[in-house]
């Protein structure tokens, strides 16, 4: 369908790499408002999914789960012992309904590249990376203040105790850019990077394989389009690995954060 689309759009005279085209999406129909993309339609369809899966799972819980209740509460010690308490401590528990609710947000978004129709990861515009990361640090930035005063905060960030007085000239600048500066853009483009590369990838072995098995079929082509399919296949396979591995590296992240705020000492 990428590929298609691609095709259509460049004429179909020549083979054309895939480039950030494949991520502009207008309205989706004409006439709709300007914002009413598929990114935010994917994103809106990820927050039902989610809901829809939770409520499914919960709303009248057994005391032996089965169906969707089991798939639930497997999620939910995933995250509450591979994120939450390793991550925050004693306290973890209490953070279960927002970082179990932000991973599973994270993935489904990220799994959308690689449903048929779909096929857009909605974090591979940034703003959409950029939304989650920054109720993230918004999050720290007050747990901070609240739990440590500001003066305290700046304190244990730029001058952690047992070093030697002369490091905490090269350390605590280091520190205050990492934390208060740079922490919500690398949180955001993590995610954004990896998802952007990702579909960009796969566009460009499934135009391949397109381009030289049906469009332009040669003898000579046919065995670069095979590749281009096997390579669809594999890459495909990796970026659902990789989706779910940086829903869990987000969460992961948010926790340490959270932890970190509540806890400086640690």
């Amino acid at each position: 369908m990428i590929a298609r689309q691609l095709l259509a759009a460049e004429g179909g005279n020549e083979f054309q790499a895939p480039g950030t085209e494949i991520f502009d999406w207008g309205p989706l129909w004409h006439g709709a408002p300007s914002w009413l993309t598929k990114p935010t339609l994917i994103v809106a369809l990820s927050v039902v999914i989610v809901c829809a899966f939770f409520w499914a799972a919960f709303n009248k819980p057994k005391l032996v789960p089965r169906g969707v209740q089991n798939i639930g509460e497997v999620g939910y010690l995933f995250v509450r012992d591979q994120v939450a308490r390793p991550m925050i401590g004693k306290d973890g528990d209490k953070w279960m309904p927002f970082l179990l609710s932000t991973f599973f947000f994270i993935l489904v978004m990220n799994l959308m590249g690689v449903i048929p129709v779909m096929q857009l990861p909605a974090p591979s515009h940034i703003a959409f990376a950029i939304v989650p990361a920054a109720v993230v640090y918004v999050l720290m930035v007050f747990l901070s203040i609240r739990h440590q005063g500001l003066g305290g905060w700046f304190k244990n960030m730029m001058f952690p105790p047992g070093l030697p007085k002369w490091l905490y000239i090269i350390l605590s600048p280091i520190e205050l850019l990492s934390t208060v500066i740079l922490r919500p853009f690398t949180h955001a483009v993590r995610l954004f990077a990896n998802m952007f590369a990702g579909h960009l990838l796969i566009a460009f072995f499934a135009s391949v394989a397109y381009w030289f098995l049906i469009e332009k079929l040669t003898p000579l082509g046919a065995g670069l389009g095979v590749l281009g399919f096997v390579m669809s296949l594999v890459m495909t396979g990796f970026e659902i690995f990789v989706q779910a591995l940086q829903a869990f590296i987000f969460t992961l992240l948010a926790a340490s954060y959270i932890g970190g705020a509540l806890h400086p000492d640690h």
